[in-house]
C-alpha cells in the first residue's frame, strides 16, 4: 500500500543523498532451485521489485528455521536448507521505510531445495513463480537482490560471499 503518494519501503545504493541509517535487522533470504534449475521469486508488495522470498530473523529462531518459515510465508513452499551462499552487510545500502525506520543492510542468503508446498502470495508477495535463471534479466531487482542470486546460482563459487 502507498501511504501519501510515497511507497512504504525506498531502497538506496551508495547514495549520498540517503537518509541515514537507524536501525539494523538481521534478515534472511533463499535462494530456492527446482529439480528443474527454475529459481523462486516473490514480486513485492513493499517496494514493487522481483525478489528470493526471506525476512526478519525473529528473538528465539535458529537462522535456518527463520529461512523455512518466511520462505513458507511468502510462497507456500516447504524448503530444507542446504547451505549459506553470502552474507550482505554493505552500509551503503539502506531501505527506508515509510514509518521512519531506515535499516542498514544485514542478510544472510541461503541456498535451499523445495520438500513440499503448493504456489501461493502473501500480504507481501503479490506474485509467486519459478523463474528460469535466463529469464531473470527480464525482471525489475533491485541491485542488491540480482547480486544474491548470481552468487548463489554461480557454479564456481566455492565459498560464501562476505561484504
Amino acid at each position: 500500500m502507498i501511504v501519501s503518494g510515497r511507497p512504504p519501503r525506498i531502497d538506496y545504493i551508495n547514495d549520498p543523498d540517503a537518509p541515514a541509517a537507524n536501525s539494523v535487522v538481521p534478515s534472511v533470504v533463499a535462494l530456492v532451485q527446482n529439480d528443474a534449475g527454475q529459481v523462486l521469486l516473490i514480486h513485492k508488495t513493499d517496494n514493487g521489485l522481483w525478489a528470493l522470498p526471506g525476512g526478519g530473523h525473529d528473538i528465539g529462531e535458529f537462522v535456518a528455521d527463520t529461512v523455512v518459515r518466511e520462505v513458507l510465508e511468502e510462497t507456500g513452499i516447504d524448503v530444507e536448507v542446504i547451505a549459506i551462499t553470502g552474507l550482505y552487510t554493505d552500509p551503503g545500502h539502506r531501505m527506508a521505510y515509510d514509518n521512519g525506520e531506515v535499516r542498514q543492510q544485514f542478510s544472510i542468503c541461503f541456498l535451499a531445495r523445495p520438500v513440499g508446498g503448493a504456489l501461493r502470495t502473501s500480504e507481501e508477495s503479490k506474485e509467486v513463480r519459478w523463474v528460469n535463471p535466463a529469464d531473470l534479466r527480464d525482471l525489475p531487482i533491485h541491485p542488491s537482490m540480482r547480486l544474491r542470486i548470481e552468487h548463489a546460482i554461480d557454479p564456481a563459487r566455492t565459498q560464501p560471499h562476505i561484504g
